[in-house]
């Protein structure tokens, strides 16, 4: 067979699956599995696509919360599910922090799923309670060298996302900073606006108002760019401690095994989806930015924050609880 009628060939086995993914409509409701407790932020953006799908799918769209296990419980749920586009994960970034500190998980982050729209984002800031003295990065490196281990920083757990940005920020930085783990964000924020420890890595939709409030006092930003509620405050690459970005992504995964047509179908009415008004104010008011991430460039993301995350917790010497 000639090259010429080889490609035409491929060509049309190409199209029928094509034509089916373009007229797809789903037989049942399409669940999105989110792996946390209602009212978070994972939450509220699936609730907000969910509003907005059925249209494009003519059938309802329900929010199944399956919390538990750091998230791994329903994430497992999607891991197993049939790949045919009627059962989605909404996942956030401890879906790349979990592996290496759970090394038993039943599922690989990578290898089991098909990355469909990473659509939401936002960053970390590091912060010190006003008691410090400290009022930039140059005194908090200069402070951590003078003490190795003097500064406390509190975090919502061991392995949580507060405790490997603290452990990659050191590693980065080269300091020493003595970690104090706390059974949650809550004990972890009252301890820190208590002056009980010095400082920490809080998202920015809870430090935002602790900064305005003066009762933190914020020194950078854990992104490569400013933040758009904080502008006046620097980033850690801007400080010199490039690839210490840390933050929170939100995206929407399927099974593996999902079909390339059908992906791309799934991506575009999900991108559809995110680009209403509704929906974007809802991401806004949330503390979130928006983000348009196909799936090429976000199964890379995950391929290489898996990887990142892994070398921070080997070299973090990180065990679980």
């Amino acid at each position: 067979m000639t090259p010429t009628r080889r490609a035409a060939l491929a060509a049309l086995l190409v199209l029928p699956s094509a034509a089916r993914a373009a007229s797809w409509s789903p037989d049942r409701p399409v669940r999105i599995v989110v792996p946390y407790p209602p009212g978070g932020p994972t939450d509220i953006l699936a609730r907000a696509l969910a509003a907005a799908l059925p249209e494009a799918w003519r059938q309802p769209v329900v929010v199944e919360n399956r919390p538990g296990a750091g998230s791994s419980i329903g994430t497992e749920v999607v891991a197993r599910a049939a790949p045919d586009g009627t059962t989605l994960l909404l996942a956030a970034t401890a879906h790349v922090m979990n592996p290496p500190l759970m090394p038993r998980l039943p599922f690989d982050p990578v290898r089991d799923f098909t990355p469909l729209l990473n659509c939401a984002f936002h960053p970390m800031v590091l912060v010190v309670h006003p008691a410090t003295g400290i009022t930039d990065m140059a005194g908090f490196v200069a402070a951590a060298r003078a003490r190795p281990g003097g500064l406390t920083m509190g975090s919502a757990g061991i392995g949580n996302a507060s405790h490997l940005a603290m452990a990659l920020f050191a590693q980065v930085a080269g300091i020493a900073l003595t970690h104090v783990p706390f059974s949650g964000a809550a004990p972890a924020q009252a301890a820190l606006l208590g002056g009980q420890v010095q400082g920490g890595f809080l998202n920015s939709t809870v430090a935002v108002p602790q900064l305005r409030a003066g009762a933190l006092r914020g020194l950078a930003v854990a992104d490569a760019r400013r933040w758009r509620e904080l502008p006046d405050l620097p980033t850690l690459a801007e400080a010199g401690y490039a690839g210490a970005e840390a933050g929170s992504w939100y995206g929407l995964l399927a099974p593996a095994g999902l079909a390339p047509a059908l992906a791309a179908r799934l991506h575009a009415d999900l991108l559809a989806a995110l680009r209403r008004p509704e929906v974007q104010a809802r991401i806004l008011a949330a503390g979130l930015d928006p983000l348009e991430t196909g799936p090429e460039e976000f199964q890379a993301q995950i391929a290489q924050e898996a990887a990142k995350w892994a070398k921070v917790v080997r070299e973090g010497g990180i065990r679980p609880d």
